[in-house]
């Protein structure tokens, strides 16, 4: 069966040529053209992956992204003429799993498609090969769910949150570096963002520790990198 892509874009140019591009390279491919009517079709149309420009009209792409991470997963690829990092970053945070300039390649695009789609793939294989519910200390995690309870209470943790807490919890004790965390996370693409991992840890702290400034959970090892303590 084909991926289903959405494409949530305002420039209808660069709609049809990136439509036409990833339906000669297998997709199947549905548009939007702003932000009202494409958070409409994710929600209508259960999409494979979407790609999120960050300019709309009627709804920003950081509006529409973080209304759908409210209900779902889906991978999200954000594109963007803005290069600064705190896009780049406030971006991931609100939940999309990968960006893209504009200018870009098709090859480009397509290339980051497929890698997002990959990874999707393989934590999905992965979770249902496992146990699917886990606890330690007051924290549970139901893998097949992709869901985190702190004392039986749902916490609201980004994708990129999730997978962190995920890669860390399977193996308590286990010091990953930056790096390790950032490919678990986000994937290879993020290479040379290393730091933003320490964002990362100390937003999902706040989340999942009763001191964040004295976490019992994520530990900090120093020169290295971040570990589950092993309860």
């Amino acid at each position: 069966m084909l991926k289903k892509i959405l494409v949530i874009e305002d420039e209808e140019k660069i709609a049809k040529i990136v439509k036409h591009h990833l339906q000669k390279e297998q997709f199947k491919v549905i548009t939007a053209k702003d932000g009202v009517a494409g958070l409409k079709l994710a929600k209508q149309e259960n999409p494979d992956l979407i790609i999120l420009d960050l300019m709309l009209p009627e709804l920003s792409g950081l509006d529409v992204c973080r209304e759908i991470r409210q209900e779902s997963d889906v991978p999200i690829i954000m594109l963007t003429a803005k290069a600064e990092e705190i896009d780049k970053l406030l971006g991931l945070e609100l939940g999309a799993d990968d960006y893209i300039t504009k200018p870009f390649s098709l090859a480009e695009l397509t290339a980051r498609i497929r890698a997002v789609l990959r990874r999707t793939d393989k934590q999905n294989l992965l979770q249902q090969n496992q146990t699917s519910v886990q606890t330690r200390g007051d924290l549970t995690i139901d893998f097949n769910g992709r869901q985190v309870y702190k004392e039986g209470k749902v916490l609201n943790l980004t994708p990129t949150e999730y997978n962190l807490l995920a890669t860390l919890f399977k193996n308590p004790g286990r010091v990953y570096s930056r790096l390790q965390l950032l490919d678990a996370a986000l994937g290879e693409a993020f290479q040379g963002y290393e730091r933003s991992i320490d964002t990362h840890i100390s937003n999902l702290r706040r989340k999942i520790e009763t001191d964040p400034a004295n976490p019992k959970y994520i530990l900090t090892v120093y020169g290295v990198g971040y570990k589950f303590n092993d309860l």
